[in-house]
């Protein structure tokens, strides 16, 4: 039994076993099916934090009183947002000298990134967002094939992103190796990030660093049938990992408490990176083994790593003194937890979860 918990103290099993309850009550109020499951999320949170101190027999108030206080929290927060409104925003936007000369940076801007690419993806690119040819006509008239002229398409794209933020901002890489750094991001390249320890130069690269957070938004979301792969820079990337994993979760067989399980101990992960890294990226992925069926989350941040992995993952230690689960909770909730981290290199965290 693990120190400072009692028989009467709930255990894991317990408070998951809520989550039907705790749903009902979020959703008697709430609407919107994205903040319901964010309040869901979140009072799971605080009950576990708070299971040491409740009696087993009073989890399901507990719970019940949890949730109906952060919707109260939440009801008051759009109550002000709506009563300052009015400071904040005008309806009427009369046209400013300086709006004419926005346009025309940016029209430079656009220019001198297409300026960058060379003449046939340049030819390629105007054909089809331009003048609206399908991949399959190109293919055809250049002896190609669908698929090919996508790629090509989709790595102009990238190209011409970057050329742009950079005359965007009239500067040019400080070194040699910015450049194709920040073409692995702008494509969502991770083979070729990794060859060239995109995270490494991040962290190292203020130029790149700065210059790269509009790239990784763009690919906030990276998903197929089997996987998803989400770009965590901040508390909103947060929220949409664990909706991600919820859909992975469901899609894989498990039931929704199951899924809430897995949700919450990627929000604790994915809280880590945002608080101590800033940058990072969570994977979630559909996993096969031994004619088992699990769900295998790999977090990786270019931050500056932990220096005692064996206490980091002990419960009750905190070094920002908050009050989340952290590492400690995500091992408990998962089957499988390991994590690799080296000190100012960054750190790894894989878990899996088994669907039984």
């Amino acid at each position: 039994m693990a120190a400072g918990y009692s028989r009467d103290t709930p255990d894991e099993q317990s408070i998951t076993d809520l989550l039907p309850v705790i749903r009902r009550v979020v959703s008697s109020r709430v609407r919107d099916p994205h903040l319901v499951d964010d309040l869901v999320q979140e009072t799971v949170l605080r009950v576990m934090i708070a299971r040491s101190r409740i009696e087993a027999g009073t989890l399901a108030p507990y719970a019940t009183v949890t949730a109906r206080n952060l919707i109260a929290s939440m009801a008051r927060g759009d109550t002000r947002a709506r009563r300052m409104a009015h400071l904040l925003t005008d309806d009427h936007h009369p046209e400013r000298p300086e709006d004419e000369i926005v346009r025309q940076e940016e029209k430079a801007a656009v220019n001198a990134a297409l300026a960058r690419l060379t003449p046939t993806e340049r030819e390629v690119l105007v054909a089809h967002e331009v003048h609206k040819h399908e991949t399959a006509t190109l293919a055809a008239s250049r002896g190609s094939t669908p698929g090919a002229i996508a790629a090509r398409l989709s790595r102009t794209r990238a190209k011409l992103r970057v050329e742009y933020l950079l005359a965007h901002a009239h500067v040019e890489p400080p070194t040699d190796r910015c450049r194709p750094v920040l073409l692995a991001l702008s494509a969502g390249d991770r083979r070729r990030q990794r060859d060239l320890d995109a995270g490494g130069h991040l962290l190292g690269c203020g130029f790149c660093a700065e210059l790269s957070a509009p790239l990784l938004d763009r690919h906030a979301t990276v998903a197929d049938d089997d996987k998803t792969c989400v770009s965590v820079t901040k508390d909103a990337d947060v929220v949409r990992a664990r909706q991600e994993g919820r859909k992975l979760a469901a899609r894989a067989g498990f039931k929704n408490t199951e899924g809430a399980v897995i949700a919450t101990a990627i929000s604790e992960i994915a809280r880590n990176i945002v608080k101590f890294a800033r940058r990072g990226e969570v994977t979630i992925s559909v996993v096969a083994q031994n004619e088992r069926t699990g769900v295998t989350v790999v977090a990786r941040d270019a931050g500056p790593g932990i220096e005692d992995i064996s206490r980091a993952v002990q419960d009750g230690y905190s070094t920002y003194g908050g009050l989340g689960l952290g590492l400690p909770g995500a091992r408990r909730l998962m089957d499988e937890f390991e994590i690799i981290s080296e000190v100012d290199q960054g750190t790894t965290v894989t878990m899996t979860k088994w669907l039984e």
